[in-house]
């Protein structure tokens, strides 16, 4: 029997947190799909910069990745029910509610778990591992 795992997140510029959250979200079942958020749903941060088709190619290309989807404009809920996952992994630092998320799983009859993946530290005083900061640094350097 195939153990299914879903992952979501905006991926607007890949590096090596969002690598470590996602070899860590496929170690949990034989299958991972992510969720590449719409721009639309996207209201906890700036929205992203590249498009959604752009953002799901890198993520798709992803070796632990074995199918990169875009979410639904209208419920992020539609696509989890379509996979129908035995896990739901959050990154560490994603701002989603487990407990919120579970009760809505119930709610809509979909039995998975919600796990969350571990942070990982920068290997040197030079490695970003959030968007946010690499953009910072781009505007700082060259901007």
């Amino acid at each position: 029997m195939t153990r299914t795992v879903i992952a979501q997140g905006t991926f607007d510029i890949i590096h090596p947190g969002h690598v470590h959250y996602l070899k860590e979200a496929a170690a949990m079942g034989d299958e991972l799909y992510v969720i590449v958020a719409r721009k639309a749903n996207v209201d906890h941060k700036e929205k992203p910069i590249c498009p959604g088709t752009q953002r799901r190619d890198v993520v798709d290309a992803l070796e632990a990745v074995d199918e990169a989807i875009l979410g639904h404009e209208e419920d992020i809920f539609v696509p989890i029910e379509e996979i129908d996952p035995d896990v739901i992994a959050l990154g560490h630092d994603q701002h989603h509610d487990a407990a919120g998320i579970e009760s809505e799983l119930e709610r809509r009859g979909i039995d998975c778990t919600v796990e969350r993946a571990s942070g990982r530290d920068p290997a040197d005083g030079e490695e970003i591992l959030s968007t946010r900061l690499i953009i910072e640094r781009i505007l700082e350097r060259r901007g």
